[in-house]
């Protein structure tokens, strides 16, 4: 019953958050601890786990409909994979007081949160391609994205999404793109945690059977926010990512003085 109340919930998330490029996975932080009783010590990694169960059914309904921006998506992937790797290293040698850097993010996440939600919208670049000007910008924050989802076991796209919205692209640009740079965040990341666990002891592992079920109702998730996505205008996108950066930023800082 509880891996079915998993699943449920993965879905709802998901299939909210997809149609902006995020995977949910932040929000299923507090739901493993608070709902489903997931030990602490395994709620990161089986956060990763469901990303990769979950992020393929949206990413499989946009490239059905040809809206995966390839030179975008190129371009994250190509910043997060050193990113996530250089992230994980910090984390496990050198860091061992993130708080500050929560701030950090969560500084830049809620006044572009507040601006996606309350400001003029600006026409989306709606190019097809990275502008040539955006390409060493675009590359540089996904470094740092993929060096941040390193630390915290964080995919990427609750910070992806917005700052490239905030850029100027569309949110259906943006959205898909964002989703494979998790997916790709999240499988270095997780292959970390693996690698800790093996060495260390079996504290940090994946709650295997409850990321499946979270995963298999993502996955679902994933599919119908991301089929729901042309239904919807582009203003309302804006503000649900707009939100979506908020309470995220919101949520770091709660995390960094917990």
């Amino acid at each position: 019953m509880t891996l079915l109340i998993a699943a449920c919930l993965a879905f709802l998330i998901a299939a909210i958050t997809a149609p902006v490029g995020v995977s949910g996975a932040v929000f299923l932080l507090p739901v493993q601890m608070s709902v489903l009783q997931v030990p602490t010590t395994a709620t990161t990694p089986t956060n990763l786990l469901y990303n990769l169960v979950a992020i393929p059914g949206g990413l499989l309904r946009y490239n059905r409909r040809a809206k995966i921006q390839w030179s975008l998506t190129r371009l994250l992937i190509i910043g997060t994979i050193p990113g996530t790797i250089a992230g994980a290293a910090v984390r496990v040698y050198w860091l061992t007081g993130p708080g500050a850097f929560l701030l950090v993010v969560a500084g830049v996440l809620i006044p572009l949160g507040i601006w996606l939600v309350f400001g003029r919208n600006s026409a989306a670049l709606g190019t097809g391609e990275v502008h040539l000007k955006h390409r060493a910008p675009v590359l540089g924050i996904a470094l740092i994205v993929g060096m941040i989802g390193g630390i915290y076991g964080i995919g990427g796209g609750s910070l992806l999404a917005p700052i490239l919205v905030g850029m100027g692209y569309g949110v259906a640009e943006v959205a898909p793109a964002a989703l494979a740079s998790t997916l790709v965040t999240s499988i270095a990341g997780l292959a970390t945690y693996l690698l800790i666990a093996a060495a260390n002891g079996s504290a940090i592992s994946p709650d295997w059977a409850m990321g499946f079920a979270l995963g298999a109702g993502g996955f679902a998730g994933t599919y119908a926010g991301a089929a729901l996505q042309p239904w919807l205008p582009e203003k309302l996108l804006r503000r649900m990512l707009g939100a979506i950066g908020i309470v995220v930023g919101l949520h770091y800082i709660w995390r960094a003085f917990a």
